[in-house]
């Protein structure tokens, strides 16, 4: 058996139980202390770093009797994070092993706050774990790593989905779930459920068995530009028209982008219209907030009209280099952009919502026009 202190964020219990697979009730825990160290906050991510630290004391908790099962769980879970297992003497003179991280691995700021940590990041870092422990004997270290951002992407979504706001007025029956296969995964994953569900007549139904693409949370803006009463769009090659055989491979959309851990989705908008089209929004105006496609899809959508100074000069080409991103901006008077609804020409569901709200709003809207640059 073998004995661990845990500085970190294995010190959340909930957490320790999802990576050791038992309950807290089955794990010897016991708090300790590590003399002439530190834990410090990691700029790179949500989570902290030891360091040696003459005079420092590191606080943590010392897990005892831990199973060759439980250290090849354990190793699993922090081999994605680069760390590696040595030997110290606690305060208390108890023997133990500490993850340390690979030396220049991490950048560090300043002491780190377990309750800090927990009211920030605790629930997304036990959705994700949930997901790394599953690919236990499935995929390697190296693997899980790869796939990390977007593991991290999808906890994020989970937790943003205990907040939110439809639902008045539905069934809020009973669903079992049996199994859950994990299909695919790599940028995204695909989930096979068994489950059964209440019906409306109170009975429940057979087990059913339905795949759910796994996505995450976006934001999606159209920029709007009151005074000149126009709007932008960007242009980009999609790859769903590319795997259905559309004849337009390219679409018109809002500006787009994914929500990241810690982030919100007005900050998402901010920050993917700066990408995108190197535009700063003046204010946001919500539109919706709907699944995509709630029968086969978790991808989720926070829709915004942004308000904007759109001058003739602000479109030309943009995007990220590093997400191999190569995007487009065009400037449309409302009026195009309504026509371009009517006729079908807009195949972009979110644009198509956000150019009917701004045709509803639109009159609001120009009452306080912003600022206009030549």
């Amino acid at each position: 058996m073998t004995s661990l202190f845990f500085y970190g964020t294995l010190r959340h219990v909930p957490l320790l139980e999802i990576v050791l697979g038992r309950p807290a009730g089955d794990i010897d825990v016991v708090p300790d202390l590590l003399p002439d160290h530190a834990v410090l906050v990691v700029t790179e991510g949500p989570f902290p770093c030891i360091v040696p630290q003459p005079g420092g004391l590191a606080e943590g908790v010392l897990v005892k009797g831990l199973s060759p099962q439980d250290i090849e769980r354990l190793d699993f879970y922090e081999g994605s994070f680069a760390y590696d297992l040595r030997d110290v003497t606690l305060q208390s003179g108890e023997v133990a092993q500490v993850y340390f991280p690979q030396e220049g691995l991490w950048t560090t700021k300043g002491p780190w706050s377990l309750p800090q940590w927990q009211a920030d990041w605790a629930a997304l870092s036990c959705f994700a774990a949930q997901e790394v422990m599953d690919y236990l004997g499935k995929y390697s270290v190296d693997q899980v790593a790869g796939m990390f951002p977007m593991i991290r992407m999808r906890a994020a979504a989970m937790v943003n989905a205990a907040q939110s706001q439809q639902g008045q007025g539905t069934l809020h029956g009973k669903v079992d779930i049996d199994r859950i296969d994990r299909v695919y995964t790599n940028y995204f994953a695909l989930n096979e459920y068994h489950l059964s569900h209440q019906r409306f007549d109170g009975a429940m139904s057979d087990t059913l068995v339905r795949a759910v693409f796994l996505a995450s949370d976006a934001a999606l803006v159209l920029p709007y530009d009151p005074l000149r009463d126009r709007v932008l769009l960007v242009e980009q090659m999609r790859m769903g028209p590319v795997a259905r055989g559309d004849r337009a491979l390219w679409q018109f959309e809002p500006i787009a982008g994914r929500v990241d851990p810690g982030e919100t989705p007005e900050q998402t908008a901010h920050r993917e219209s700066k990408e995108e089209a190197n535009i700063d929004l003046q204010a946001l105006e919500k539109v919706a907030e709907v699944y995509a496609s709630p029968g086969c899809s978790t991808e989720f959508f926070y829709i915004y009209v942004g308000i904007a100074d759109l001058p003739d000069k602000v479109t030309g080409v943009g995007g990220l280099d590093t997400e191999d991103e190569d995007i487009r901006s065009h400037l449309l008077s409302f009026e195009a952009l309504m026509d371009m609804v009517d006729t079908l020409q807009a195949a972009n569901s979110p644009l198509v919502i956000a150019a009917y709200w701004l045709a509803r709003h639109r009159d609001r809207l120009r009452l306080r026009a912003p600022l206009a640059t030549p």
